[in-house]
């Protein structure tokens, strides 16, 4: 059970049923917010795994509502640079940092360099992913355990213990699980135990921060198409990706970032250690 503040937020009241709202001190803040230049105008953000798919998307939602990015990809740089392109052509500025997040001097240069390009952090998204199908637990490596930890939890870890010197009040951090973290799946064994690890980051680090102000969130998608779907999985079964969703198909990238948006805008303040499932009409619990 929740313990009970004692705390003094308004002053004592009361009204007959069902009140009204004139009446109540302080007034309740009804009318909707604006953000006439944008949701995250003057803001930094970084992102890893920002060069394509879902990274991709996120950045320039950021970038056309305010937002500077810099972004953390593997070797991708094509991708990476078309990428910056298309941020720029919103008139954003875009940071381009090659790097790999599995290892924590990279993730602590990310950070710095985010830093010292643009002067402070405001919103962390960690998003960097890799995944290997394997049909059996005896199957997968432990070389392959590693990496898999490394790259889907270990550097969100990273990226955070590293980015919180430089956030502030109000700044917001916002994590990407997976649904399979909830279900769980026969042949992403390691991949699902790394995203489980990731749901009980983001609880244990929101609660951690909530006195700072600062927010912690994540993103579980489902399936959705990105280019690890065609580097891992076998031609017949990328075929068919996503079909075995309620909604039979695979999201598309700009469908899951409006998520990220709304977690690093100001219209979740009321928001923190929760997760949002956009995934194709799956009911999960949690």
């Amino acid at each position: 059970m929740q313990k009970k503040s004692t705390r003094k937020l308004r002053p004592e009241q009361s009204q007959k049923r069902p009140g009204k709202e004139a009446d109540l001190k302080p007034v309740p803040a009804t009318d909707p917010r604006e953000y006439p230049a944008g949701k995250l105008a003057g803001k930094v953000a970084l992102i890893t795994g920002g060069d394509s798919g879902i990274g991709k998307a996120v950045a320039l939602l950021f970038a056309r509502e305010g937002a500077s990015v810099a972004i953390g990809y593997l070797t991708e740089k094509e991708d990476a640079v078309t990428t910056r392109s298309e941020i720029e052509a919103y008139d954003a500025e875009c940071l381009l940092l090659k790097g790999d997040v599995g290892k924590e001097a990279v993730c602590r240069s990310l950070v710095e360099k985010t830093v010292k390009h643009f002067g402070k952090l405001d919103i962390v998204v960690n998003n960097a992913a890799l995944h290997w199908e394997a049909e059996a637990l005896d199957s997968i490596s432990t070389d392959q355990l590693l990496r898999t930890f490394h790259t889907d939890f270990f550097s969100y870890f990273w990226i955070c213990k590293y980015a919180l010197p430089h956030l502030k009040k109000g700044a917001a951090i916002i994590n990407t699980a997976s649904v399979v973290a909830y279900r769980g799946s026969p042949k992403l064994i390691d991949y699902a135990s790394a995203k489980g690890a990731v749901i009980a980051f983001t609880r244990s680090l929101s609660s951690n921060l909530v006195d700072k102000g600062i927010r912690v969130n994540a993103v579980a998608p489902g399936p959705v198409w990105t280019p690890l779907i065609a580097s891992t999985f076998k031609k017949k079964d990328v075929a068919t990706f996503g079909s075995d969703a309620p909604m039979a198909r695979a999201g598309m990238p700009n469908e899951i970032a409006p998520a990220y948006l709304f977690l690093a805008s100001d219209d979740a303040s009321f928001i923190s250690g929760q997760v949002i499932h956009p995934n194709g009409g799956e009911i999960i619990n949690g």
